[in-house]
């Protein structure tokens, strides 16, 4: 079997199984949401593949998939690309599952209380929102080879970079607990872990710094979203505000499992808990 007839086998399983699968999931809120999902395509790319015992076949592959969301009058396209994982033999297929991304960043398990050090020296600097959505909007569903790629967690690094796109000032260089940077393939903690940049525009009072609120709608494009998606004080991801829906809500664009203005809650994620604590920041000195 050639991998797009099991894509399209595989494509058509998913929209006849309404109640099991992430597709369809982001359909139903949407559809919760008063929107309508007016037309979904999928298109996949396998990345890797192994022969098992029994003469298996095991299929990894990235599937994206863009929804053309209708809002009253508004029509606008969602993104998202996911990992699947497939298992066939004699053109049957046994098993297939959507994968599901590290749920926290490496460097925070290998080190739990990372404390970050301010840095004294003032520095301001004016955001520049649109640069940094252009370059949400150009690398959502691609690495930049001027920055390092993480390959299990990426998200914090892709805002991090949009964020130095809009003119965000790095400083506290080479150590790694102290600041906001990245040099030579080096960066600190606050680059590339999530619940790092969360602490670090919670407590920052100079360069790079966000203004807590309490809304999504009060977000703009260009400012960031924390996900604590377990409710257990340690925050997995980050994405930045691309654009507003007509109810004045964030669609966002993110790393790790690549999206295109998606719904800010991420409620269509595998990670996401009924217990997911957000913060929503404002970035840069424009927003008082």
């Amino acid at each position: 079997m050639s991998f797009q007839a099991m894509l399209n086998r595989l494509w058509r399983q998913l929209l006849e199984n309404r109640a099991e699968n992430w597709v369809n999931k982001v359909r139903m809120l949407h559809e919760n949401r008063g929107r309508t999902v007016a037309r979904l395509t999928g298109t996949g790319q396998i990345y890797s593949q192994r022969l098992l015992p029994d003469q298996e076949v095991r299929m990894d592959y990235k599937l994206r998939v863009v929804f053309l969301i209708k809002q009253e009058a508004d029509f606008y396209l969602e993104e998202q690309v996911r990992d699947h994982q497939v298992i066939f033999s004699d053109n049957e297929i046994h098993t297939h599952q959507e994968l599901a991304p590290a749920e926290l960043d490496q460097e925070i398990r290998t080190n739990p209380a990372i404390e970050l050090t301010p840095v004294p020296e003032a520095i301001r600097f004016d955001y520049d929102r649109r640069a940094a959505v252009q370059y949400a909007e150009r690398w959502w569903n691609d690495a930049n080879p001027a920055y390092h790629f993480f390959e299990d967690n990426d998200c914090t690094n892709f805002v991090s970079q949009c964020l130095r796109a809009g003119g965000a000032p790095m400083r506290g260089y080479p150590n790694r607990s102290t600041g906001w940077w990245y040099q030579e393939n080096n960066w600190s903690f606050s680059w590339s872990v999530a619940h790092s940049l969360r602490w670090y525009l919670s407590g920052s009072t100079k360069g790079l710094r966000g203004f807590e609120v309490d809304a999504p709608e009060k977000l703009h494009p260009g400012d960031v979203i924390c996900y604590d998606f377990q409710g257990d004080g340690r925050f997995d991801h980050n994405t930045i505000v691309v654009a507003k829906d007509q109810d004045n809500m964030p669609l966002v664009n993110a790393h790790t499992n690549n999206s295109r203005r998606r719904y800010w809650d991420y409620q269509d994620s595998m990670a996401w808990t009924p217990n997911c604590v957000y913060k929503f920041f404002r970035i840069g000195t424009d927003v008082l």
